[in-house]
């Protein structure tokens, strides 16, 4: 930032912290934390990570078969993504303090492999992770577009693309891909063509959607789901013009309400409606949402279960039994001075077993293995489990270590 006259120049073009940016750099720290707690000695999986898909939408719009919504796209380049993909109000970057935001455009790579996957490598092998779920970013909000078409198209799109250019190359990157859910006969399309793709462990539905879950037309998505043995993923996200939370006046309210939020109410919906005995075989992951909503909810459905078992008919135990045998990611996991409650969240969720690692990388409230690691009352077994083995369980992965941690086991 510099000042000219009475005039205060913001561009971050000549700042050298992003003109020279470079992952591996930034996450110096992370890489020292992964020697010094010695991960070359265990598989790590992230459950959750993230790329900015918009910066390579150029080269996802040649994947999109409407002609039409291609050229709305491609018209205004990256400023296409306007017509789109809906946009989030809210200050990620914190006026620009978290200078990966701005300086991720800027990072120098090699021509080959592909730009997001010389990104994604950086920042696993830093933080020690072996293998990485990637997620797209903006497109989060793209179940709120209004015009349902350009969802199923932005959302074919972006899974051929991704397939073709990131997973196929790449045996360290898996994906739950993007599924369509308020256009449930795509989904189904898309279902059948891609739950077979290299890399693909199961599919994704975002943020919130125009119909509840259990609305019927969705139970031939879970039925195909369940015939492919493909988990379902429930990503959270804001939505600040939600009714509820538009009362909200500050970014960080309606981010500490609003992903938790919506968890819970496609949660509630969930399992009150009786998808998991309807479904008995279809694992559902619930991700990016925290954890201290979990005990909550656990305690309220069970309550109000115990008094109204007339108003959910389907269920055979109490919700919290549900909710056990669920899977969730663990970011943001709250760490704060109170160790007591998450100990107590922990065993309310069996965390040993249903609790996967996840770091939203590069998002600014991300989380580094050491989260896990460093948690007193976890032995060894929890720890490998969470950082690595429940994914491996979940995804059916064969796990491949990173290239820093083989030479590093050889060395001794």
């Amino acid at each position: 930032m510099s000042l000219t006259g009475n005039t205060m120049n913001f561009s971050t073009d000549n700042d050298p912290a992003i003109k020279e940016f470079n992952t591996t750099k930034l996450l110096k720290n992370a890489r020292k934390q992964a020697e010094d707690r010695n991960y070359k000695d265990f598989f790590i999986c992230d459950v959750d990570s993230h790329h900015y898909e918009t910066e390579a939408l150029p080269e996802i719009l040649q994947y999109m078969d409407d002609p039409v919504m291609r050229h709305l796209g491609l018209s205004a380049g990256n400023v296409g993504r306007a017509g789109l993909i809906p946009q989030a109000i809210g200050s990620q970057d914190m006026a620009g303090r978290v200078t990966r935001y701005a300086g991720r455009n800027k990072e120098v790579v090699p021509e080959k492999p592909h730009r997001d996957i010389t990104l994604t490598r950086r920042w696993m092998d830093a933080m020690g992770v072996d293998m990485a779920c990637l997620f797209p970013t903006p497109m989060l909000l793209l179940a709120t577009h209004p015009q349902v078409e350009v969802e199923v198209a932005m959302a074919r799109a972006y899974n051929r693309w991704l397939c073709e250019r990131i997973l196929e190359e790449d045996k360290r990157i898996v994906s739950m891909v993007y599924l369509p859910m308020n256009e449930p006969h795509e989904a189904e399309k898309m279902i059948d063509e891609f739950a077979e793709k290299k890399g693909v462990v199961g599919f994704l539905s975002t943020g919130y959607l125009k119909r509840p879950v259990h609305d019927s037309v969705n139970m031939r998505i879970y039925a195909k789901l369940e015939e492919h043995g493909m988990p379902l993923g429930f990503h959270a996200a804001y939505h600040w013009a939600d009714t509820s939370l538009a009362q909200l006046n500050k970014f960080i309210s309606v981010h500490a309400l609003g992903f938790s939020f919506c968890n819970i109410i496609h949660m509630t919906n969930w399992v009150l409606n009786g998808m998991p005995e309807r479904f008995p075989k279809l694992n559902t992951m619930w991700i990016e949402s925290g954890l201290a909503w979990v005990p909550f909810l656990m305690q309220r459905l069970d309550n109000e279960y115990m008094m109204r078992t007339s108003d959910a008919p389907l269920l055979k135990k109490k919700p919290s039994d549900y909710m056990r045998e669920m899977f969730y990611s663990s970011q943001p996991i709250e760490l704060v001075d109170n160790k007591e409650a998450l100990e107590v969240t922990f065993k309310m969720m069996n965390a040993e077993s249903q609790l996967l690692y996840s770091s939203d990388y590069p998002h600014w409230d991300m989380d580094l293995p050491s989260t896990i690691h460093d948690i007193p009352f976890l032995d060894e077994t929890a720890k490998r489990n969470i950082l690595g083995g429940n994914a491996q369980k979940l995804f059916n992965l064969d796990p491949v270590m990173s290239e820093w941690k083989l030479e590093a086991r050889k060395q001794g």
